[in-house]
């Protein structure tokens, strides 16, 4: 098990538990309790978790307090495979794409991945560190192009900031796809991270197109930072799970709605397990 593995783990352990033991967590996972030590040291030294005597405590989530690439990777991993598959359906040969920071964002760069023979002559900005490094990998002779934008790193592997900022002033995509942490009718678009609400704001003015890509939780969710109203977006794609008066909401404020079925998605779980832990 790579240590990617182990540390989700433990947060995992975490989210059920206020502190969890080196010891048993050793046990848990068939490991030493050095190499468990390690990966506390490393959630402790990235803000995912709190180094404590003899193993780890929880910290405390709070709305301004973002969640870590490895604590959200697979949650709600169905449904984000079912939003990639719809997502995918809009990208077209020599396309010039976006993707923002985050794990939805990041499971369309899985099915891109694995469509690229097809998908031939795109170029993908982004300022996510995972599906730059996964594209990167997995181009061949497909002619992709990567553009990363460069940044300040936050704990969701993205790079926001000034230097963000300023590269995508400079560029024009065709589709945005966005990620985000909240999506409210009255407030719009939200991140616990103002920086980074920048950054996804310099990601729309530099779109024809942005399309949405958030799961039912992430629906009438406030976070610190305002990213753009709702009237920025013109395809929001979500998953089944959405309630309907939430859903019949939402439709009626964008030009386009997607709900997708979990089931549409069952041809990217292999392709996604496999470049997940090629590039953690």
């Amino acid at each position: 098990m790579l240590a990617p593995e182990r540390q989700a783990r433990i947060l995992k352990e975490l989210q059920l538990h206020e502190a969890v033991r080196v010891a048993d967590i050793a046990a848990l996972l068939n490991v030493s309790e050095m190499t468990i030590r390690r990966d506390i040291e490393s959630l402790d030294q990235n803000g995912l978790a709190r180094k404590i005597h003899g193993g780890a405590m929880r910290l405390a989530r709070l709305s301004s307090l973002e969640p870590g690439f490895l604590l959200n990777v697979d949650k709600e991993l169905v449904a984000k495979l079912a939003i990639a598959s719809e997502a995918l359906k809009l990208v077209q040969p020599g396309m010039t794409l976006a993707l923002t920071g985050g794990t939805t964002t990041y499971q369309l760069a899985v099915a891109l991945a694995a469509e690229l023979d097809r998908l031939r002559n795109l170029t993908v900005v982004t300022n996510s560190l995972k599906a730059a490094e996964l594209l990167y990998h997995q181009q061949g002779s497909s002619d992709l192009k990567v553009i990363v934008t460069g940044g300040e790193r936050t704990p969701s592997e993205a790079l926001v900031g000034p230097v963000a900022c300023l590269a995508l002033r400079n560029l024009n995509t065709d589709i945005c796809f966005m990620g985000v942490h909240g999506l409210d009718v009255d407030r719009g678009l939200t991140s616990p991270n103002w920086l980074e609400a920048d950054t996804n704001a310099a990601f729309i003015d530099a779109t024809t197109r942005v399309v949405l890509l958030a799961d039912a939780s992430k629906f009438q969710v406030r976070s610190l930072a305002a990213i753009a109203p709702i009237s920025a977006v013109d395809t929001i794609i979500t998953d089944d799970g959405i309630r309907p008066a939430t859903a019949d909401l939402f439709a009626s404020r964008v030009p386009n709605f997607i709900t997708a079925a979990p089931n549409s998605a069952a041809s990217l779980t292999t392709a996604t397990a496999t470049a997940t832990r090629k590039s953690s």
